[in-house]
C-alpha cells in the first residue's frame, strides 16, 4: 500500500538560544535521502535508509551531536543553548517509487514537489501513514532529546497545518498568488477537502506520537492561512487545525500538553483562533502585541512577535526591540516571547544569541510574580 509522504517537519525547539541551521534534502536514484545540514558554514551529510526509516550506519549529525549505531540515534549531546530542526522525509518501500511525489528541499526556497496533487487520481495516489511506524525513527529521536534534556528546557513538537502542507502539495512549492490550490478550494471543494481531510488525520496521528514520545508541548504552524479570505480561512484552515487539537491528547505523564496554534498574517482573526481549542496563539509581527492581549484578555496566551529581519539589526538594536516589545505586552502572565515568524536564512547565529539574551535579561521583571 502506497503511504503518504511524511513532508511534516519536526521542529525541535531545545532552548530560546542560539541557531537555526537551513536544510536542503535530496532525493537520489537509489532512494536514499540526503539531508544537508548547512550549519556554520559546515556541511554535514547524513543518509536514511527508505526501506528501514533508519539513519544509515556512520551518518553522524556532529554539529548537532548526534551519534548514529545500528541505524538509530544512539546518542545525543546537546547544549541547551541551541534551536534546530530536523526535517525529515519518509517515502514509500523501497521499488514503489509511484506513490514518491519528488519531495525536495530547494535552499533558500522550502519544500516542493516535483508531481504535484491536483486531481482525484493524484489524490488516490496517497493514504494516512501511522507515525509510530513510518516515522518511528523520528519518536525515538523526541524520546533521546527529552531525556538528554533532564528538564532543562521545554520540548516543542512541531508540524505544519494541513493548509499549509496543502498549498506545497497543489502548488509544487512556494507561490506568491497561490492560484492552484485556490483554484481547486473554490471550484473543486470536495477534492480540497479529501486532501485536508487526509492531512488534518496524519498531522493528528504525528503529533500525537511526538506527545508520547516526550514533547511537552506542539505547535501547529500555519504559514500559509493568511492567504486566505476570512471566510476561505474558516473553510480551508482553521476548522482542521481544530479537528486537529480535538484529537490530540490533552495530558501526559501527569502533566499538561499545551497546543500552540500560529496563523502567519492571521491577526484580523485573533478572536476567533483564541476560540480554536489551543492554549497558545502565536501572532506575527505585523499585529500589535499590545492590542492583541487588549483583545483577547485571558482566555489564551501570546506567543510572539519580533520580526524576524531584526536579527540582520545590530545586537544594541535587537535588545532595544525585545525591551519595547516587552513593555508593550505588559506586566503579568501569558506571554511567550518568540519571532514573528522563523528564523531567515543568513542571519549571524550571534545576532540570535543576542535575542534570547535579552529575553532572558529583560523578561524577569514583566514576570515577577509568575
Amino acid at each position: 500500500m502506497k503511504k503518504l509522504l511524511g513532508i511534516i517537519a519536526l521542529g525541535l525547539l531545545l532552548s530560546g538560544n542560539a541557531y537555526a541551521g537551513n536544510f536542503k534534502c535530496e532525493i537520489h536514484s537509489n532512494l536514499s535521502y540526503i539531508i544537508k545540514v548547512d550549519n556554520f558554514n559546515e556541511q554535514v551529510l547524513a543518509t536514511i535508509n527508505p526501506e528501514t526509516g533508519k539513519f544509515n550506519d556512520n551518518s553522524v549529525i556532529h554539529n548537532f551531536g548526534f551519534r548514529v549505531l545500528n541505524g538509530e540515534v544512539i546518542e545525543f549531546r546537546g547544549d541547551s543553548s541551541r534551536i534546530f530542526k530536523l526535517i525529515v522525509l519518509s517515502n514509500s518501500k523501497k521499488g514503489d517509487a509511484s506513490s514518491f511525489r519528488g519531495l525536495y528541499f530547494e535552499e533558500g526556497e522550502g519544500p516542493r514537489f516535483r508531481k504535484t496533487v491536483r486531481s482525484e487520481a493524484d489524490l488516490a495516489g496517497l493514504n494516512s501513514f501511522k507515525a509510530d511506524d513510518d516515522l518511528a525513527y523520528v519518536m525515538r529521536a523526541v524520546s533521546t532529546i527529552r531525556k538528554e534534556l533532564n528538564g532543562a528546557v521545554p520540548l516543542i513538537g512541531f508540524s505544519g497545518s494541513p493548509w499549509t502542507l496543502a498549498t506545497y502539495m497543489v502548488e509544487g512549492g512556494s507561490s506568491k498568488d497561490f492560484a492552484q490550490i485556490k483554484t481547486m478550494a473554490y471550484d473543486k471543494p470536495e477534492l480540497m477537502h479529501q486532501l485536508l481531510s487526509l492531512l488534518a488525520d496524519a498531522v493528528a496521528d504525528y503529533l500525537t506520537e511526538q506527545i508520547k514520545a516526550g514533547a511537552q508541548v506542539v505547535q501547529i504552524f500555519d504559514t500559509w492561512g493568511g492567504s486566505l479570505s476570512t471566510a476561505g480561512y474558516q473553510t480551508f484552515s482553521l476548522q482542521y487545525m481544530q479537528r486537529i487539537i480535538s484529537r490530540l491528547p490533552t495530558e501526559a505523564d501527569g502533566r499538561k500538553v499545551p497546543v500552540i496554534v500560529f496563523t502567519k498574517g492571521g491577526g484580523q482573526w485573533l478572536n476567533t483562533i483564541a476560540d480554536c481549542g489551543a492554549q497558545s496563539v502565536g501572532i506575527d509581527w505585523t499585529t500589535d502585541i499590545q492590542a492583541a492581549r487588549q483583545q483577547i484578555g485571558s482566555r489564551v496566551s501570546l506567543q510572539g512577535n519580533m520580526d524576524p529581519s531584526m536579527l540582520f539589526a545590530s545586537p544594541a538594536r535587537i535588545r532595544s526591540e525585545v525591551k519595547a516589545i516587552l513593555a508593550a505586552y505588559g506586566h503579568g502572565s501569558g506571554h511567550i516571547f518568540n519571532l514573528g515568524h522563523g528564523i531567515t536564512p543568513g542571519v549571524n547565529p550571534d545576532h540570535v544569541t543576542a535575542f534570547v539574551e535579552a529575553v532572558q535579561e529583560f523578561s524577569p521583571q514583566y514576570h515577577q510574580s509568575i
